[in-house]
């Protein structure tokens, strides 16, 4: 049996150790992963702390795109989008077995935006170079309705083909999670940093964290201290210095999630232009197909946003217009939102116009390192910027950045079938549990492939504490087809139960607890029907 890689009373213990960490991590989403990843790879003794579960914030919850941002590309910003193609053919390279080519297609109604679109992915093409997908190409109205039949043909001059990178964004989490600790990095899901320490001069020097699990509290010393916390990024500043005025504000970007067959092919929708200015997608994802996003401003942030009806209106209306059969409130089967963190309104220091579009990287007088803006792209340029920083401010031995070529857990590059694929090398791993012990064989869900042994490896090595953590973040189902994640959820924690030596009353709770969760990611009528 193989040694698990996030093995939580095993980190605990590492965490509690009296030792000098070169890197502390505040943490456990795309950014926060990456830096973990590349400070161990670089041989820095590394901890990472997590609130929640890795991922169960922004980074569970994008389109699914590894892109260099055509909508980047219309607004003139040739750099960012240059350097978020060089990261997404990293990625490709890295980890294919969770990043694959997708074909997109953006429809013509008129013969000016069938030449301004074809010209534009053509600049988008030779910015990518060597690392190209897929070469962009106009396609007829016949060959357009064939490649997608769901797709309005009154009026269609054809279509413009481009490709672009699909993947799945919690799987990568917790592959890059594993991956850093495969090179001797400690990560901690489920620790609350409650403090931080500062030395006579006003240095940060470490921090103190609570286990939410055991409600103990920890203490460690660290070289640098990292906040890669996302929106939630002020939090951790405000402990720093208590007069600190915000630095972000929350932006929130909805999904919805409908059956594929209203779309009714491979290949992807991209609406070049909304009522609000951004571009909407309808991109296959798992067998379904996922429609969005929007840009909404709002006042707080939280672990859980909740999809506003009007954001749910403004994506259905805006597929109407493009499908022969759109989909209806009615049809949809979850609804999700995450927060993208803007410039606060406001004069700043070194403030960016929007730190959602290029990453921000700061340093305070007490050397806290505060990284945010950014997306999943180009997480792996903005560890190797965070990493260099952390070098520099906390005078540590300077170590070439490997991420580059470091291959990410899981690497595969035979496609496995089906929902095996996000796996990678795992999968026989998982199917050997089945093997031995016919009962992890049983599928939980007659509509779906995954098994009793899937909840096992999650718990064992993945660091799955919850129904939550399994559903949502290593299975998806949570984001595919609500009502039936929750039918899943007795079956699930119970396996999770079994693993952790805990009773009937927890499992009782567990599914209360994932039943109003999940009830937040349906509409307010399907809601209430419940």
């Amino acid at each position: 049996m193989q040694t698990p890689l996030l093995d939580r009373p095993t980190a605990l213990r590492h965490a509690a150790a009296p030792v000098m960490w070169d890197l502390a991590i505040i943490g456990g989403g795309a950014t926060g992963l990456g830096i973990a990843v590349d400070a161990a790879t670089r041989g820095y003794k590394t901890l990472l702390l997590e609130q929640h579960d890795f991922a169960k914030g922004t980074s569970s919850r994008s389109t699914k795109l590894v892109h260099g941002g055509v909508r980047y590309l219309a607004m003139g910003d040739i750099k960012l989008v240059y350097g978020a193609l060089h990261e997404r053919g990293i990625l490709f390279n890295n980890a294919p077995h969770l990043v694959h080519a997708q074909p997109f297609l953006i429809p013509c109604y008129s013969s000016l935006s069938k030449w301004k679109y074809l010209v534009g992915l053509k600049i988008y093409d030779w910015l990518a170079g060597r690392r190209s997908i897929g070469e962009s190409v106009f396609i007829s109205k016949t060959e357009a309705r064939k490649a997608l039949p769901g797709i309005r043909t009154n009026g269609l001059k054809g279509a413009v083909r481009y490709y672009d990178g699909q993947f799945d964004d919690a799987r990568l989490a917790i592959n890059l999670a594993q991956t850093a600790a495969e090179h001797g990095a400690t990560l901690l899901n489920y620790c609350n940093v409650t403090t931080l320490h500062k030395d006579g001069g006003g240095k940060v020097t470490g921090l103190s964290f609570t286990d939410v699990e055991s409600d103990k509290s920890f203490q460690i010393s660290a070289k640098a201290v990292i906040n890669a916390t996302g929106v939630f990024v002020d939090d951790i500043l405000k402990m720093d210095t208590h007069t600190h005025r915000p630095l972000v504000r929350p932006s929130q970007g909805t999904h919805i999630v409908v059956d594929k067959a209203f779309l009714g092919g491979r290949e992807a929708l991209m609406i070049p232009k909304t009522s609000d200015g951004r571009v909407l997608f309808g991109v296959p994802w798992h067998g379904y197909l996922l429609l969005g996003t929007t840009d909404t401003p709002i006042e707080d942030h939280r672990l859980e946003p909740r999809p506003l009806d009007a954001e749910i209106d403004f994506i259905l209306g805006t597929a109407a217009s493009y499908l022969v059969h759109p989909p209806k409130t009615a049809d949809v089967l979850s609804v999700f939102a995450g927060l993208r963190p803007l410039a606060a309104p406001g004069k700043m220091d070194g403030s960016t116009k929007e730190i959602s579009r290029d990453h921000k990287l700061m340093v305070n007088p007490s050397g806290l390192i505060t990284i945010t803006g950014g997306k999943w792209t180009t997480y792996r340029k903005m560890a190797e910027d965070t990493v260099n920083k952390a070098v520099e401010t906390a005078a540590l031995d300077p170590q070439p950045c490997q991420t580059a070529t470091t291959k990410i857990h899981g690497y595969r590059t035979e496609p496995l079938p089906g929902h095996w694929a996000v796996y990678g090398s795992d999968a026989e791993h998982i199917q050997a549990l089945a093997a031995a012990d016919a009962t992890l064989g049983e599928k939980l869900h007659a509509a779906f492939g995954y098994t009793a042994a899937e909840v096992v490896w999650a718990v064992r090595h993945e660091m799955a504490r919850t129904v939550e953590d399994v559903l949502a973040r290593r299975f998806r189902v949570l984001f595919l087809d609500t009502k039936r994640s929750m039918e899943m959820a007795p079956k699930v924690a119970a396996i999770i139960a079994g693993e952790l030596g805990l009773d009937n009353g927890w499992i009782t709770a567990q599914v209360e607890q994932y039943r109003a969760l999940a009830s937040g990611y349906l509409p307010a009528m399907e809601t209430a029907a419940l």
